[in-house]
């Protein structure tokens, strides 16, 4: 990296820490927002350092990954505010971050992708434009009740029972489950920017990633969707690699790249 910096968003009643990663020395970048997974409950900045020096030397961009607040203190929709607070604090002030305003995306893998959808719906209501939404076997349904999370309940590493539980300490018992700004909710979702999913063959969350995407070209978006054969969720953060992790990665920062225009 040109330059990581850790930086704090000053938000109403909170402040937000995210890390400000720069693959070159240009004074303006296109960036992308990213939300880290741990099931809404851990995870952090540090624990995805890696893939988002990977994610920002791959394409070229800025990326800003964001240490929004956990559950089960924060909430849905807390975390999502989170985020979206903080890519309006760097689009507000694009010149003093070298922020294209204009050339923002979304990343996000496991909870973190499902976060990111609530983020696009944020951006949706308030015509807030952005170029992209790339997800990583985004955790998207609460119900848990899918084929894959029923045939694959028991892992590998990722079981229903766990995630279920992740599901309980992001909503806790209330109806959230049912705003619109839930990632698989029909609302807004005819108005977010073109969209790449990637899966995993072994992911319980499989499904849901698959759901999506059936929704998003019901409504006319454009989307990529791709699984990844022999792989099991979270597989691009495990200490392994392979042909198919770097397709994979690949992938998903071709379709990134070719809508922000950059070059790694």
């Amino acid at each position: 990296m040109a330059s990581v910096t850790d930086q704090v968003a000053r938000l109403p009643g909170r402040d937000i820490r995210f890390r400000h990663y720069r693959p070159h020395e240009a004074p303006v970048l296109p960036a992308i927002l990213f939300c880290h997974g741990g099931g809404f409950v851990w995870g952090s900045i540090e624990t995805h350092d890696g893939i988002c020096r990977r994610l920002a030397a791959r394409t070229g961009a800025a990326v800003i990954s964001v240490g929004y607040r956990l559950a089960p203190e924060t909430r849905f929709p807390g975390p999502a505010q989170d985020a979206y607070g903080v890519l309006r604090e760097v689009i507000a002030n694009a010149d003093t971050y070298g922020i294209d305003p204009a050339n923002t995306a979304l990343c996000g893998d496991s909870a973190g992708g499902g976060i990111c959808v609530s983020v696009a719906k944020f951006a949706a209501r308030d015509a807030f434009p952005l170029r992209h939404l790339a997800l990583i076997y985004p955790a998207l349904d609460p119900d848990c009740a899918s084929v894959s999370q029923r045939a694959l309940a028991d892992g590998p590493l990722l079981t229903q029972e766990a995630m279920r539980w992740f599901w309980f300490c992001y909503l806790g018992a209330s109806q959230e489950s049912a705003s619109e700004f839930m990632p698989l909710h029909e609302a807004h979702l005819e108005s977010l920017p073109s969209t790449t999913i990637a899966t995993a063959e072994y992911d319980l969350l499989k499904d849901e990633g698959e759901a999506l995407a059936s929704r998003l070209g019901a409504h006319g978006v454009d989307f990529t969707s791709e699984c990844f054969p022999g792989m099991i969720h979270g597989f691009l953060s495990l200490p392994a690699v392979s042909p198919i992790t770097e397709a994979a990665f690949n992938f998903v920062c071709g379709r990134l790249q070719a809508a922000l225009g950059t070059h790694p």
